[in-house]
């Protein structure tokens, strides 16, 4: 079925010599191996290098096509982010808001990862870290797994540096903030997820500096010392000057649970009065794996920019997203 849209799945050492039916059941559990082998035998699952049965042994390097609804996507790949600095063994994307890095639940969607291993098919591309959804900037991808595993110690051991920058609602009446303020779960919220600033929780140490001041917003630089969950949107909540666009902190339950339960809507983004959490990872500081030092800086995207040059939220930005 070498028609329409697929998914590409590459063989891993670790995968090698399953059968291709149990690796498939395994990797997606809402497909029995009966149904995987129906799929196998009508070519909604096919091999790159051979002719596929459902007992067929998966082989190191073998690319897997699916065809199949709901693992497969609808429609075509968005271009890739930026690649702001490369060699040869890793590089640094500018990911937009909105792309995952990894592909989660159990519905295809494009991926960071996944799109830059098309760009980069004979290479063993593998993310050093994450960003969230809606946080656009620098993502680290290494191409070999010597590499991801040398910067992934290095994260381990603080030797990666990102500043992001945010605009923030309010404008503060100081220029620098340094913040040593513990963070655990917000026991007071519904959301389990939600933080907040709790004595007895994880160290947590951001740096704030304001850059701009406009009527109503600002735009701030945060430089991470400690790497805690949601640790500059709790910090910025904690001092009143919570991001702009940020559906789970500085705003009520509701606002996150009537995204969660009925999307954007033209009344939603008056409360938001933004698309997204307006946070990006603007530098990033690592060690190459020959240990020079690189310093990277990543354009801020043309959201972000537009509210900076403008000083306010133009209503084009508070506008019903499309998708």
């Amino acid at each position: 079925m070498e028609e329409g849209f697929w998914r590409s799945l590459t063989v891993d050492e670790l995968s090698a010599g399953w059968r291709v039916d149990y690796y498939l059941s395994r990797r997606f559990p809402r497909y029995s191996r009966t149904q995987i082998a129906a799929y196998i035998r009508s070519a909604h699952i096919v091999s790159e290098r051979r002719n596929l049965k459902s007992s067929s042994r998966l082989q190191v390097g073998e690319r897997l096509k699916l065809f199949v609804p709901g693992l497969a996507p609808s429609g075509p790949p968005p271009v890739p982010p930026p690649i702001v600095f490369e060699n040869d063994k890793l590089l640094v994307v500018n990911k937009p808001s909105g792309m995952l890095v990894h592909p989660a639940g159990a519905a295809f969607v494009w991926a960071l990862i996944g799109l830059i291993r098309d760009l980069y098919p004979n290479d063993h591309v593998d993310l050093v870290h994450r960003l969230d959804r809606e946080t656009s900037g620098a993502v680290i991808i290494s191409k070999c797994k010597a590499t991801n595993a040398q910067m992934k110690v290095a994260l381990q051991h603080r030797q990666i540096h990102k500043v992001y920058r945010a605009i923030i609602r309010g404008v503060p009446s100081w220029d620098e903030m340094d913040l040593h303020a513990p963070i655990d779960y917000d026991t007071r919220s519904e959301l389990r997820i939600r933080r907040c600033v709790k004595q007895g929780g994880q160290d947590s140490h951001t740096t704030f500096r304001v850059l701009s001041r406009f009527d109503e917003l600002s735009l701030v630089e945060c430089v991470l010392h400690t790497g805690r969950t949601h640790q500059i949107r709790v910090h910025l909540e904690h001092l009143g000057f919570p991001i702009l666009g940020d559906k789970l902190y500085g705003q009520p339950d509701s606002v996150f649970i009537e995204y969660m339960e009925k999307g954007y809507s033209a009344e939603l983004m008056q409360k938001l009065r933004f698309p997204r959490q307006a946070l990006h990872a603007h530098s990033i500081d690592f060690p190459q794996p020959d240990g020079q030092r690189q310093l990277v800086h990543v354009p801020l995207w043309s959201d972000m920019m537009t509210v900076i040059e403008a000083g306010h939220v133009p209503n084009a930005l508070m506008e019903v997203p499309k998708c």
